[in-house]
């Protein structure tokens, strides 16, 4: 940036300060927005009785990609972590549980990613969410789609074992 010209470092900090000002989160899924609520909360054509729990907004692009889910999203900005002192409070847990409350979601799907940490965060809303009497579900997990058996990781493999279905 040093040897860059004036007005190129300029329109960077320009644009660096627009980015600050413009955006927000969504009141509604915590997701990254310029307006609140945001386009994914107020699509009509969405089905509002799915919610798809992830770690970050990011997630919600590679979910969006697939063009597979249709319900919405909430972010919980992290994952349970105590060994780096994330706990529930730190995440936006509290936010996803008072959009339960009015009683017109049936279904959340929980998309943390499938480590320790993630898991973690998936078992401890699946508890919060129990007496709710909403189904939790998890993302599927094993063998991708063209991989060789023999170079699958030993709990990739169990997993695939162990929720393998009907041909």
């Amino acid at each position: 940036m040093l040897r860059a010209p004036e007005a190129e470092a300029r329109s960077l900090a320009l644009a660096l300060i627009e980015l600050k000002e413009k955006t927000t989160l969504c009141s509604s899924c915590q997701n990254v927005t310029e307006q609140d609520p945001c386009g994914i909360c107020t699509d009509g054509m969405r089905d509002q009785a799915t919610i798809c729990v992830v770690e970050e907004p990011l997630d919600i692009l590679a979910i969006e990609r697939t063009r597979g889910f249709r319900g919405l999203y909430h972010v919980l900005h992290g994952v349970l972590s105590p060994m780096e002192g994330v706990g529930p409070d730190d995440l936006k847990i509290n936010q996803l549980v008072a959009r339960l409350r009015n009683g017109s979601v049936r279904e959340v799907i929980m998309a943390t990613n499938p480590n320790l940490e993630g898991e973690a965060t998936a078992m401890y809303v699946s508890r919060l969410l129990q007496p709710m009497s909403i189904r939790v579900t998890r993302l599927a997990r094993g063998l991708p789609a063209g991989a060789d058996l023999e170079y699958a990781d030993d709990v990739t493999l169990a997993r695939a074992l162990e929720h393998r279905q009907d041909v």
